[in-house]
């Protein structure tokens, strides 16, 4: 039987317009609720780190500290490392990693960080035994995770509703959980954390320029991302019907009164002393 880590595939993949979306984060539009745990000291663990905006975020906070970004796909890791170079900061390294059997000791980081990683993982509860294990006695582990289901918008566009029966239809045959979002606790209790706290974010995008950005990349990553491959392959939708859904994306962006919100669950978790 496989391994619980091998039983997940990452849905979106690195297309560019996955990468669009991923370059856009920023700790602060990310990672605002851990932010005030943070000391210039800290040594912190990036888990998911993609291209790396957040990891240099992260990095530039803690000037004393040091941060590690690992990522399951080495390709990417390169877009992380020129990010890094390029805001000149010397106190990051990057590797690949599995957050399943991360490959670090026991009681290693200040901070182990975790952004939209846990709905795509075969045994998030796994990853979480993990996170902890490689923190060190009172340091913070870090998660956030969007919720596909309690995504909304306006106006009501059919198109729209078939997009996320779809995308949850995919994530789930890839062996991930779309509505991560309002798992987070129950995951991390069952991992045996008890300092949890629990909270909420939302990404809102209803200007002109937010929305020609969202459902522009959306509306390009449903035909030519390794969204679109696995849509086709898995027997979940037709070319056709990936067609309707893009052209259904665009329809939202152009419409002057459209609003899309994004609903995240967060935990920020202290690790017993």
């Amino acid at each position: 039987m496989p391994r619980a880590q091998e039983t997940a595939v990452y849905t979106h993949g690195h297309h560019e317009s996955v990468l669009r979306s991923h370059t856009w984060r920023t700790a602060a539009n990310s990672a605002a609720y851990l932010l005030g745990s943070l000391k210039p000291h800290m040594r912190i663990l990036d888990i998911g780190c993609g291209p790396g905006t957040i990891t240099a975020d992260l990095a530039e906070l803690v000037p004393e500290g040091h941060v590690t970004g690992v990522d399951h796909a080495p390709g990417v890791l390169e877009q992380a490392r020129a990010t890094a170079a390029a805001r000149g900061l010397d106190n990051t390294d990057f590797a690949v990693a599995d957050v399943h059997a991360l490959d670090f000791p026991d009681d290693t980081f200040c901070v182990v960080h975790a952004h939209q990683v846990l709905q795509h993982v075969g045994d998030p509860v796994q990853a979480l035994r993990e996170m902890r294990r490689v923190t060190r006695p009172g340091g913070y582990i870090a998660v956030r995770d969007a919720d596909y289901a309690a995504m909304t918008w306006y106006p009501a566009l059919p198109g729209l509703d078939a997009w996320l029966d779809l995308y949850q239809r995919v994530a789930r045959a890839n062996g991930g959980e779309p509505e991560a979002g309002r798992r987070l606790r129950a995951w991390a209790l069952a991992a045996g954390l008890r300092d949890v706290t629990a909270t909420s974010g939302t990404w809102t995008f209803a200007t002109s320029e937010e929305r020609a950005w969202w459902s522009g990349l959306w509306a390009d990553r449903t035909l030519a991302s390794a969204y679109a491959e696995r849509a086709t392959g898995g027997g979940h939708a037709t070319a056709e019907q990936l067609r309707a859904v893009s052209e259904a994306w665009r329809e939202w962006g152009n419409r002057e009164d459209g609003w899309f919100a994004v609903l995240h669950g967060e935990i920020l978790c202290r690790k017993e002393a």
